[in-house]
């Protein structure tokens, strides 16, 4: 399993230390949750901010856009250091042509889906993606509870992508801990993203070991 620290749930005081703790601690990537308050009833950071905290790791840059018009900004966030980008099929932006731009830049193209969302709504696109991101809570805000029922999402897309013999991540988000990764390990979860159960310990690196071990 992999742990992708969600920074939604960081110090933003001190942003390029936290990403620098997360990174000792051995998180594989950093997920960065981009909101406009439109798509999503929250604001949070865009690209110049994405940017500046490049300098802070070399682990991948793992960009979740909770954005109403992705295809206005790939190009930024590509720049900016996104190593993946993930983007939401509810979205307003034209789901092809968002992915082209994405696959332009060599940069890892990814589709995101809501709670309310099937999983056969990303099954058109999936000999294209890199990845695809489950959310297990209603994307906007942190420190949310896991809904395990989503699970059958993830059973779904890789039953799909093995019947393609596609080489198919697939990520969830929310309510991640040591109580319900197990579940998500158990469903065929590759990734997860992880806010409070990793910022809030003092010890992030002993609580990323805790969540790794819990899905051997």
């Amino acid at each position: 399993m992999q742990i992708a620290p969600s920074l939604l749930s960081c110090d933003f005081s001190i942003f390029g230390a936290e990403i620098e703790r997360m990174d000792k601690s051995g998180a594989d990537m950093m997920h960065l949750d981009v909101m406009d308050g439109h798509f999503v009833p929250n604001l949070t950071f865009g690209a110049p901010v994405i940017k500046k905290l490049r300098n802070y790791t070399d682990k991948p840059f793992d960009v979740h856009l909770m954005i109403s018009e992705p295809l206005k900004y790939i190009y930024d966030f590509c720049d900016a250091g996104a190593d993946i980008i993930s983007f939401h099929t509810e979205a307003d932006s034209d789901i092809d042509e968002t992915l082209k731009k994405i696959e332009s830049r060599n940069v890892k193209p990814a589709l995101a889906i809501k709670p309310g969302t099937a999983p056969e709504a990303v099954f058109p696109y999936l000999d294209r993606l890199y990845m695809v991101l489950v959310m297990t809570v209603e994307p906007g805000f942190g420190g949310q509870s896991f809904m395990a029922d989503m699970m059958y999402k993830v059973e779904a897309i890789k039953a799909e992508a093995k019947k393609r013999n596609l080489d198919l991540l697939v990520q969830v988000d929310g309510g991640i801990a040591t109580e319900t990764i197990k579940v998500a390990a158990n469903a065929g979860v590759d990734i997860c993203v992880a806010g409070t159960s990793v910022f809030k310990p003092e010890d992030a690196k002993a609580a990323i070991d805790e969540l790794k071990a819990l899905c051997e």
